[in-house]
């Protein structure tokens, strides 16, 4: 199962197919394993020119070699995409990383059993992502080690026990980096604001936040005990979490993961009446 000579379909070339097209062919997998079906006629030109895999404008009998079928369109178009598929690719492993499209509905409409999910987001397009997966009971080991191989280039990758969990995983990690950026966007003006120029103030609050992050993954450490040892008592540090919790900033972040994760409950429901 997904050898470097088996042959991997992409149904759609929008950003995250891109990028992990690109990772694959990086890592070394020959290109010409590797074809990706795009209605757009400039995205394909473009996935051919900077990778060399092949492009098609719709699905032909070429799919049918494929072990492994990367659905990668908008959640809305999926139905319609999977459709002209369906006859081809219901023999292979089936990796959706759209977002909110139930397995049932993949099954249903591939004709195909064997599904895993896999959320990622966007720092996969450098390779600093992070993937969480969960496959249906019809997946076998080997077909789940072939899902980790594809993602890999993308970044890390961690399973989730039940499907449900994905929703947690979308409001938490998927739309994750909007609120690092939201976090670094207030940094910035706060920082403007006291005289710094605005170019010198994201390149502190970037790199502040990356370096944060780093130390917190290599250390292994708690946050909260991260934390404890950047706030001395009467400090500046222990002025600012002041006033933060003051605010109640973490139970607004807490109330704003809830509410992307009741939405990505809806709107599962919603694509799988479609």
């Amino acid at each position: 199962m997904d050898s470097q000579n088996d042959s991997i379909a992409f149904i759609g070339g929008g950003n995250m197919a891109t990028a992990i097209v690109g990772g694959l062919v990086r890592a070394g997998r020959a290109p010409q394993t590797i074809v990706v079906v795009e209605p757009d006629a400039a995205a394909r030109a473009r996935l051919a020119a900077q990778h060399g895999v092949r492009t098609l404008a719709g699905a032909d009998a070429a799919l049918g070699a494929a072990s492994v079928v990367v659905w990668a369109v908008k959640p809305q178009v999926f139905a319609a995409a999977a459709a002209p598929c369906a006859a081809q690719v219901r023999g292979a492993l089936q990796l959706s990383v759209m977002a909110g499209v139930r397995s049932a509905a993949i099954a249903r409409a591939t004709g195909a059993a064997a599904v895993v999910r896999a959320m990622p987001n966007t720092p996969a397009l450098i390779g600093q992502g992070i993937s969480a997966l969960w496959a249906s009971a019809a997946v076998s080991a080997a077909q789940r080690a072939a899902a980790e191989r594809v993602l890999a280039p993308t970044g890390r990758t961690t399973w989730v026990a039940a499907e449900a969990d994905l929703d947690a995983v979308t409001a938490l990690s998927g739309s994750g980096p909007a609120y690092v950026y939201y976090l670094v966007e207030a940094m910035e003006a706060a920082a403007v604001g006291q005289g710094l120029p605005l170019a010198q103030a994201r390149e502190l609050a970037l790199a502040t936040v990356a370096g944060a992050a780093a130390l917190a993954l290599q250390s292994g450490e708690p946050p909260a005990l991260l934390r404890e040892r950047v706030t001395s008592k009467g400090g500046t540090t222990h002025a600012a979490i002041a006033a933060l919790d003051a605010d109640g900033v973490r139970a607004a972040l807490v109330r704003a993961i809830d509410a992307a994760h009741r939405r990505a409950q809806a709107l599962g429901d919603e694509l799988g009446r479609s």
